[in-house]
């Protein structure tokens, strides 16, 4: 996990891959965060 992006590198990462609508949620303080998109 050293080398994860962060959430918003990831959710950044996401869009660039064409999905629209995207969001995330941070869970546990941030230890765990939900992604989400969508792509049609």
């Amino acid at each position: 996990i050293r080398m994860h992006p962060d959430q918003e590198t990831l959710e950044g990462m996401m869009q660039d891959a064409g999905f629209e609508n995207t969001k995330y949620y941070n869970l546990t303080g941030g230890i765990v965060a939900l992604h989400r998109g969508y792509k049609f």
